[in-house]
């Protein structure tokens, strides 16, 4: 998630240097062919290319707005997680009681723990990509891989669970499901132990599956492309536009140029050049920020900061264990908040 207020112009010339360069040679190449070369005969009526602008905002703008609400569900989903987690720490510690107060203390440490590495272990598998995920330019690729956040090595669930559950988290498909199914195994002992009762159980349960629920609920988005004919046929209808854009604005300025009616005046025509480049970056960056708000959990620029909540959960729950040594919340890298 990127968090100043403004965005940096070297940031959006990484995402847009690559188009910036090619509308201006392509513009640059019709200009030279009408007035150079005299091919007066390309410029079109700008009306038809008008009524197609329009259409093209309209998709875009629904484009824009249904991947926005795939951000925001993640973004709520992951403010479910936070609370519901800082709930079965309250339960942990009020439940989990009885005449042992070393043994229970270990025991309330295992499960809040084990918390910590479920919601480590969710972020990694969210994070990698899929088949249909938005793939961006060298420059920007870079930022990523250097910050490295998408990397599995990046799952620090074994700093909170024994070696040997660890170990057989490696061996799982869905590690994160793994631990909460242990969870609700110990929460099953501690029933046939007699520390909890059956109403606790039930409590400690009925949270348990509600992270079954948010974990699903993150799985259905992450694992649920965004109707491709939306995404794909959004790029295609917004490069016909900006592909016709120059031939419209010669007719423009040509009719502008004749209005003057003094001599000299060719020279407004140039003026297509700079007017094509900025209405096609205009579209084509517009397009782009739907594309880029598709998956909100690709660890990319305006995606859910799951690490930063990660961080904050552990460290509510470390200081709810009273542990003394807590981490630093995590901080923006180049004012990217992961």
């Amino acid at each position: 998630m990127y968090i100043k207020r403004n965005i940096g112009w070297g940031l959006i010339l990484k995402y847009a240097w690559k188009n910036l360069i090619f509308f201006t040679f392509y513009a640059l190449a019709i200009f030279s062919a009408y007035y150079v070369l005299g091919w007066t005969f390309i410029d079109l009526p700008f009306q038809p290319i008008t009524v197609i602008g329009i259409a093209v905002s309209f998709y875009i703008g629904f484009k824009n707005s249904q991947s926005y609400d795939r951000f925001w569900e993640g973004r709520k989903i992951w403010g479910g997680i936070v609370n519901y987690s800082r709930t079965w720490a309250i339960q942990v510690l009020s439940f989990v009681r009885s005449d042992a107060p070393e043994e229970d203390k270990k025991m309330q440490k295992q499960m809040i723990h084990r918390h910590i590495a479920w919601l480590n272990a969710l972020r990694v598998q969210l994070r990698q990509p899929r088949s249909w995920s938005i793939k961006e330019n060298k420059r920007v690729e870079k930022i990523f891989d250097k910050h490295g956040e998408r990397n599995i090595s990046c799952n620090e669930a074994y700093n909170f669970v024994s070696m040997r559950e660890f170990s057989d988290l490696r061996k799982r498909v869905n590690p994160a499901t793994q631990l909460i199914k242990n969870q609700a195994l110990d929460v099953s002992q501690l029933r046939k132990d007699h520390i909890l009762d059956g109403f606790q159980e039930d409590q400690m349960q009925s949270v348990l599956e509600e992270f079954y629920n948010l974990q699903g609920k993150c799985e259905r988005i992450k694992n649920t492309p965004f109707p491709r004919q939306y995404a794909y046929f959004s790029r295609v209808f917004t490069w016909i536009f900006v592909l016709l854009i120059p031939f419209g604005l010669l007719n423009v300025f040509e009719a502008h140029n004749q209005d003057f009616g003094v001599d000299g005046m060719d020279w407004l025509i140039f003026l297509q050049i700079p007017f094509s480049v900025l209405i096609s970056w205009i579209f084509t960056t517009m397009e782009t920020i739907g594309d880029n708000s598709e998956d909100p959990f690709e660890g990319r620029i305006n995606d859910v900061p799951m690490t930063a909540l990660c961080r904050t959960i552990e460290i509510d729950l470390r200081d709810m264990l009273d542990e003394q040594e807590l981490p630093e919340p995590i901080k923006p890298k180049d004012n990217i908040l992961y």
